[in-house]
Order: C-alpha cells, then sequence, then structure tokens
C-alpha cells in the first residue's frame, strides 16, 4: 500500500492552505462535468480528501461514493454539512472495490501522480474499469509534465513563491518522479510538506486506458471544455468502457 503523505499535520489545515481551489469558479466547472457524465447514475471519487467535489456535485443529486486512504483527511470530510449523503471507503485507490458500480470514477487535481510506480497507476486503471458499468468514464484531471519548460540542465522549478509559501517541483526525469517541496510560514514557524508523485504523459495513460478496456472518448483543456493544444499545462480526459465489457 502507498504511503500516507497527508496525514493529520496535512489535514488540519488542508482546506485553509487550499481553500481557493474551493470557490465556487473553480469547482462549479467541475462538478458540471462530472454531472452531466454521471447522468442518473453513481460516481465514485478517487482520493476523496476533504469532499472539495464531492459535496457539491452530491448537492446536484448525483450518488457520490469516495475512497482514500486518510482518515484523517476523510474525517474533514465527514464533520461538513451534506457528508452524511456520501459513502467513505478508507484504502489504496489503486485496490480497493466497492460493492457498487458506477457510471463514472474520476480523479481530479493531479491525483493520479499519487501513485508512484506505472504499476500502480495500471491498477487504478484496471480496478476502475472493474467498479464501472459497460459504457460507464473515466475522468482524470492531471498536468502536463513541464519538462520543456526546465531550464536547460536544472531539475528545480518553482510554482509559488509568496510571503507565507514556497513551493518547488524536484524532478527526476530518469523515473518521471517529482517531489513538491512546500514550505509554510505558520505561527512563527517553517512547516516543510514534501510529497513524492510520478508525472504521466497524455499517450501513456491512454495505454493504461487500453490495458483496462477502455478508450479515449474525449480531451480537453480544462473543465469547461477547453480545446486541448500543444500549449495547455493540463488535461481532462474521459475514457470510456466497453459497452460489451461487464
Amino acid at each position: 500500500m502507498p504511503e500516507n503523505h497527508f496525514g493529520e499535520d496535512v489535514a488540519r489545515r488542508y482546506d485553509e492552505r487550499y481553500g481557493y481551489q474551493s470557490d465556487p469558479a473553480a469547482v462549479d466547472p467541475i462538478v458540471a462535468f462530472l454531472a452531466d457524465l454521471a447522468s442518473d447514475g453513481a460516481a465514485l471519487e478517487l482520493g476523496i480528501g476533504t469532499g472539495r467535489i464531492a459535496i457539491p456535485l452530491s448537492e446536484r443529486g448525483v450518488r457520490v461514493h469516495g475512497i482514500d486512504l486518510s482518515e484523517a483527511m476523510v474525517a474533514r470530510l465527514r464533520a461538513k454539512p451534506g457528508a452524511q449523503q456520501i459513502g467513505v471507503t478508507i484504502g489504496d485507490f489503486a485496490t480497493a472495490a466497492v460493492e457498487a458500480t458506477f457510471s463514472v470514477a474520476y480523479l481530479v487535481a493531479n491525483t493520479i501522480m499519487n501513485l508512484t510506480t506505472q504499476d500502480e497507476q495500471v491498477a487504478c486503471f484496471r480496478n476502475v474499469a472493474a467498479q464501472l458499468e459497460p459504457g460507464g468514464c473515466f475522468v482524470i484531471e492531471v498536468l502536463v509534465p513541464a519538462l520543456r519548460r526546465l531550464p536547460p540542465g536544472e531539475t528545480f522549478q518553482p510554482f509559488d513563491v509568496g510571503p507565507t509559501h514556497l513551493g518547488f517541483d524536484e524532478y527526476d526525469v530518469a523515473r518521471q518522479g517529482v517531489v513538491s517541496h512546500h514550505y509554510w510560514i505558520a505561527d512563527g514557524e517553517v512547516e516543510v510538506f514534501s510529497p513524492p508523485f510520478r508525472y504521466v504523459w497524455p499517450s501513456e495513460l491512454d495505454l493504461m486506458a487500453r490495458l483496462a478496456g477502455m478508450s479515449l472518448r474525449e480531451r480537453w483543456g480544462g473543465w469547461k471544455r477547453e480545446p486541448f493544444t500543444s500549449e495547455s499545462l493540463k488535461h481532462v480526459s474521459v475514457w470510456e468502457k466497453s459497452a460489451s465489457r461487464r
């Protein structure tokens, strides 16, 4: 099972530090996109966390179940209004199964990269396919690896420099690894958070989907269905399970 990097120390400040991601301008397009795919069916969120997407999606009338490795993060979800309608399974979303089937499963905000080996990422696709209804969809939001934006010979790339937070990514190109280093200044002290990730290319994800019996249905540059181009910094991809597979 992967190491849990989102324990109590991270969970207690998570919603505060990433509150900007919960603004309606950020959340509403995601919820609308997923609700459209779910239609009258149920949705499975992998890495449900504190419920940023699950709760508003549930409020749209979609039945939502989540999987997450962090009991500390899920405790924050369960304390929120509306969370009583959402089921949660504690476990590794690459392998944990729910006794139900879903019309859509989804991973947002680069969460597929929390699986730090290719084998784990392949297992995730297969696990999702086993829980999707025929014709169901798997949605992933993930960044496009930023290697071409790295200066020649450099392995470090800053992504946030502010008065209370410094963030930079450290790349290991040989193994498709990246460590996101966060230095937070809080209460006169510096808190360090450096979770490891495995970045993954769009074509690699397409192959993982094919191995699991799914095919690419659509790919966008964002949740508002912006075109995906060579300049896109991320993509929102949808793979569909064959209607003949069970």
